[in-house]
């Protein structure tokens, strides 16, 4: 349960749970294993993960630990994006287990490819969505957009982070967000990291959904999101896309956090058709027959992608 009680109608987290089923989907065929993979970068670029306290392994990050599937390259990424921000995200040492915000372990485990080096925070509050909101926050204010950052909350209210340090918040009365005072602050990353609690608070899948635009899965790029917006619902977060030049075959590096709220992990491909992906971290994108895209957690439907 939320530390921020709410009515039903305004909750605006909606809680993430598992699908009935277990995630199963079509691939549309295998890797040739004797294909040449593209060989993983050797030195990141000058990027900040300003949640740190000093400056992260540079032989610890996601594009370095995953290198394509066979046969494979990474499309391309503009310097300083997103999408180049999620690639070289750091990540603890392999074989780290996701651990729950309270330090239980994730059950299961065998869903985890590797665990992003970020906290979890204390409350359960980094849930599902929150970590894709988590993520976003933290990627504008490293690349000096922090007057970007703003989510709204599921009542509608537009929740600004330039807004939070210069000293207007809101309040919840009755069934409605008003606005309240707050003290101004420097824009710190210690302020980002108050701003994030009573947004992961009063922000979930159904309002952020409701602030990205849907994208065709064959289109899939990194930092888009599936998600399913309502209560349970769930949000998964593509760090990174790789793709086979001859065929135009995607492939997909997958992040979620979970409820109980937990470390961001990199996802395994547990139920994959393929062999050769079966139990790695990429995920094949299915062809346009199919009608869901399956991950170890949840089964979305193929129209459930969508960009900032």
């Amino acid at each position: 349960m939320r530390w921020l009680l709410l009515t039903a109608g305004l909750l605006a987290h909606a809680a993430c749970s598992p699908a009935d089923t277990p995630a199963t989907w079509p691939l549309p065929g295998t890797i040739d294993a004797d294909a040449t993979a593209t060989a993983p970068p050797a030195t990141p670029p000058p990027l900040r993960y300003p949640w740190l306290a000093t400056a992260p392994d540079p032989t610890g990050r996601l594009a370095q630990r995953f290198a394509p599937p066979p046969g494979c390259q990474r499309v391309a990424v503009a310097p300083g994006s997103w999408g180049e921000w999620l690639r070289w995200l750091p990540l603890r040492p392999e074989g780290t287990p996701v651990h729950l915000y309270n330090g239980e372990l994730k059950s299961p485990q065998e869903v985890v490819a590797a665990v992003v080096n970020i906290d979890p925070g204390t409350q359960d509050l980094q849930q599902c969505a929150d970590a894709v909101i988590r993520l976003r926050a933290e990627y504008l204010f490293a690349a000096n957009q922090a007057d970007s950052i703003h989510f709204h909350l599921t009542s509608g209210y537009d929740f600004r982070f330039a807004d939070f340090v210069a000293g207007r918040s809101f309040r919840v009365v009755g069934e409605t967000v008003q606005p309240a005072a707050r003290p101004a602050e420097t824009a710190s990353h210690a302020a980002l990291e108050r701003y994030l609690l009573p947004t992961f608070g009063y922000a979930g899948t159904r309002s952020l959904s409701r602030e990205l635009r849907p994208v065709p899965l064959a289109e899939a790029q990194p930092g888009d999101v599936f998600i399913h917006g309502g209560s349970p619902g769930h949000a998964v977060l593509v760090l990174d896309v790789a793709v086979q030049p001859a065929t135009g075959q995607r492939y997909l590096l997958l992040a979620q956090s979970y409820m109980p709220a937990q470390d961001i992990h990199v996802l395994q491909n547990i139920y994959a058709d393929a062999p050769a992906l079966r139990n790695q971290a990429w995920f094949a994108v299915p062809g346009p027959e199919a009608g869901r895209f399956g991950t170890p957690e949840w089964s979305f439907d193929a129209e459930e992608l969508a960009r900032f």
